[in-house]
Parts: structure tokens; C-alpha cells; sequence
């Protein structure tokens, strides 16, 4: 995959990223964090989640974003760096969060995955918290190019049925299984836990969702929850830095 040329995918609207960013917020608990908080948000995209916290009325950040490329619609509230792949520029333990989101499928093969979430980890201090939410390689309709099965093929049909179906010349992500992102996260070095019915309760409340079948499933029991982890759509940790180090 490292001959691919990768595409941003950055999502640009800028309503939907302010949700994402209280959503965050709330699964984090930032407003017990002591202020002001450092926090790092990789993969800046249109700028929309950096903007909300890095304005945010009842809570102090110091908000720095970072990405591969300069797509930012809002650049108020926080400094911005462009990077030049997976490594940070910054000093270890320099922020109290860290956000990726959607970013990890974006950076490459496992080598880079791993690399990525090794600086993430590296960057965060001690008592700090990240987020990570990634899609699941087992949904039904893969996100960004909105094909069925996408992701469910090996890799090497990936791409000619994208072309088949005309919606690109080279399929650029690699969303990732439970399976997979549990063992990244280990071998990266990090304690975590998994928050996606936390989440669906946290978008129902945000949103205020009409669907029936959003609010039953947001009343599932965790243990049930549990079970169907493995096909949720997307996979949203909690991360600790952890007390072991980093392979």
C-alpha cells in the first residue's frame, strides 16, 4: 500500500464536526481536567473541531491541530502545523489530550498504524486522556467511498472493484477490525477501553435522533454490547497512556 497516493477525505462540514467535537468532550470528561488543558487534535481536516475547543466558552485549551495537508475552513482558536507523515513534532508528554479521529485508516499499512499510535501515546502526558475512533473494517457500507462489502474483500480486490465501480483509480484506506485495533493498541502500549454505546447515548442526546432503531440501540445492555462490537460500524476508544512502554 505505500505506493498509493492517499487522499485527505477530510469531512467539511462544519455543523457535524461541532457535534463530533461536544461528543468528544463529554466521553473525555474535559471539564474535570484541570486548566488550561494542552490539546493536540490530529488530523485538523476542516478545522471544525479545533475551532469548538479552542473557543470554547466554559473550558480553557490550548488547542494545537495538526495534518498532512492544509484543508482548514476556520482557523481561529488554535495553532495549526502541518506534518509530514505519522510523527509528531512536538515533545513527548507536550499535551494533556489527544483526538484522533478517522485519522489512523488514513496514515497507511500496519507499520505506519503502529507508528502512528506510538506517537499519539508518546505525546500525551502521563494522566492524560485520548480518543480514537476509527472505521470498522466488518460495516456493511464503507464510509468514505460508500460501496458495500469494500472493506470485507482482501485487500488486493479492494481496488479494482472500487474501479469497477467507478468511484476511484486506487482504494487508499485500511479500516481496521476489533480484533486488529485491540492488538495495535497493546502493542503500542496503551490501557484502553472501548465507548461505543457511550457514544450512540451521547448522539442521541446531542442530536436528539428521530430513528426508533437508534434509540433501541442505544438501550442494549453493555454485555450485549459487548457481543456485537466486533460489527459496529465505527469503533471508538478511550485511551490511558498506560504504565509499560512502547514496542
Amino acid at each position: 500500500m505505500s505506493d498509493v497516493t492517499r487522499q485527505p477525505h477530510a469531512v467539511l462540514d462544519l455543523h457535524s464536526r461541532r457535534k463530533k467535537a461536544e461528543k468528544i468532550l463529554r466521553l473525555l470528561n474535559l471539564q474535570r481536567i484541570p486548566q488550561p488543558i494542552r490539546l493536540l487534535d490530529v488530523g485538523a481536516g476542516a478545522g471544525g473541531i479545533a475551532q469548538y475547543f479552542g473557543n470554547h466558552p466554559e473550558i480553557s485549551c490550548q488547542v494545537t491541530a495538526v495534518d498532512v495537508e492544509d484543508l482548514r475552513q476556520v482557523c481561529d482558536g488554535y495553532r495549526f502545523v502541518q506534518v509530514d507523515g505519522v510523527e509528531l513534532p512536538f515533545e513527548e508528554e507536550s499535551f494533556d489530550v489527544v483526538l484522533s479521529n478517522h485519522v489512523i485508516e488514513h496514515v497507511g499499512d500496519r507499520s505506519a498504524q503502529l507508528r502512528h499510535l506510538q506517537e499519539v501515546r508518546r505525546v500525551m502526558a502521563a494522566n492524560g486522556v485520548g480518543y480514537l475512533a476509527v472505521p470498522n473494517r466488518w460495516m456493511l457500507v464503507e464510509p468514505h467511498y460508500k460501496l458495500l462489502f469494500l472493506s470485507w474483500l482482501p485487500r488486493t480486490w479492494r481496488t479494482p472493484y472500487l474501479r469497477l465501480m467507478r468511484r476511484g483509480k486506487h482504494y487508499d484506506c485500511e479500516p481496521l477490525s476489533l480484533r486488529e485495533l485491540d492488538a495495535l493498541l497493546d502493542e503500542a502500549g496503551f490501557e484502553w477501553e472501548h465507548v461505543e454505546s457511550e457514544a450512540l447515548r451521547l448522539l442521541i442526546e446531542i442530536e436528539n435522533p428521530s430513528s426508533p432503531l437508534i434509540r433501541w440501540l442505544a438501550n442494549i445492555p453493555e454485555p450485549i454490547w459487548a457481543r456485537l462490537r466486533g460489527i459496529i460500524p465505527t469503533l471508538i476508544c478511550r485511551l490511558r497512556r498506560g504504565v509499560h512502554a512502547a514496542r
